[in-house]
């Protein structure tokens, strides 16, 4: 009976062990891969809903790296920074969510799969990866939910520029992380603080399902090859970005179309009416953003995106 009353408390701290390392690597990883964020999001937006045939004039931003030089130089290390008080609080909440829960559920998911259809079942083969994609997504979904205001403001705030804009532009974020929450909630209430939470949800639901479980994959894949010295099953540092530098590729190929939309579906204006000036729902963000576009336009923003997730993927989405 002590050994079972034991075991709650000992999960629980394992729980919240995970959850807080989750939470501070993230901010880690914010830190130094927000200034990439902000170059994608511009590039996502620049050209917003232009027809291709129309889309001779001139462009703010070149690229990904011009784009960083450009920013660097016109706003500072103020404007190339944009954004980061809420990445820290949406990180800290949806990558603790993410990656705290992650492994639990996994094995949770595993153990019930095995129970059901027999020992071996979900735990080994294609059950396991079909148990790790369906656990990440999941595990996203949930923490993509829980911080969605904060990258809602997060995304306004990186759009914005008093020189270079692109997109729509949201003056009042200059106030702050917290005027900019009390701003929207003063004019669309708690609705308004979740607008958009859908599309981050899809977002970061595929990012994660990929992520986690390629990222597993990869090691798995690269310590079978002998290529690595691995010690206690560890393979250390070397082992780990080479394995994130596999699973950044796969991410960004499967999330950037995602990511796109979010960040357009965060970044509009509301009309009157409460409803999106220019999408009036995730299905709507496509569909136009393919006819006026074209495919490319899910892409936009690629090199950026594949650089910021690329410093650390295991932590950052």
């Amino acid at each position: 009976m002590q050994a079972d009353g034991a075991s709650l408390p000992s999960q629980i701290a394992t729980h919240v062990r995970g959850f807080t390392v989750g939470a501070v690597a993230a901010c880690g990883a914010v830190t130094i891969t927000n200034p990439m964020e902000v170059v994608k999001t511009r590039l996502q937006l620049q050209g917003e809903l232009e027809a291709r045939s129309a889309g001779q004039h001139e462009r703010q931003y070149k690229g990904a790296l011009s784009a960083f030089v450009k920013i660097a130089r016109t706003e500072g290390i103020r404007g190339i920074q944009r954004g980061l008080a809420p990445g820290y609080v949406y990180q800290t909440l949806m990558n603790g969510t993410r990656l705290g829960f992650y492994a639990p559920i996994r094995d949770l998911f595993m153990a019930s799969g095995d129970a059901v259809f027999g020992p071996g079942t979900v735990s080994t083969g294609f059950g396991r990866a079909v148990a790790m994609v369906l656990s990440g997504a999941g595990c996203g979904a949930l923490g993509a939910a829980i911080g969605s205001p904060f990258f809602l403001i997060k995304t306004r705030m990186q759009s914005y520029s008093p020189s270079m804009s692109v997109g729509a532009q949201h003056s009042y974020v200059l106030g702050g992380l917290r005027k900019s929450l009390a701003h929207i909630y003063a004019k669309e209430g708690l609705v308004g603080l979740w607008r958009g939470a859908d599309a981050s949800m899809l977002r970061t639901a595929v990012g994660s399902g990929v992520q986690l479980s390629t990222y597993d994959a990869s090691k798995d894949v690269l310590i079978r090859s002998g290529l690595f010295t691995i010690r206690n099953g560890d393979g250390g540092a070397p082992l780990h970005f080479a394995a994130s530098a596999f699973t950044s590729l796969f991410v960004c190929i499967a999330m950037n179309p995602f990511d796109v939309i979010s960040t357009r579906m965060y970044n509009q204006h509301r009309g009157a009416d409460g409803k999106g000036t220019l999408y009036s729902s995730l299905f709507d963000c496509i569909a136009k953003t393919l006819r006026t576009e074209g495919p490319g336009a899910l892409y936009k923003g690629f090199f950026a995106h594949y650089l910021r997730i690329g410093y650390g993927p295991t932590f950052a989405i």
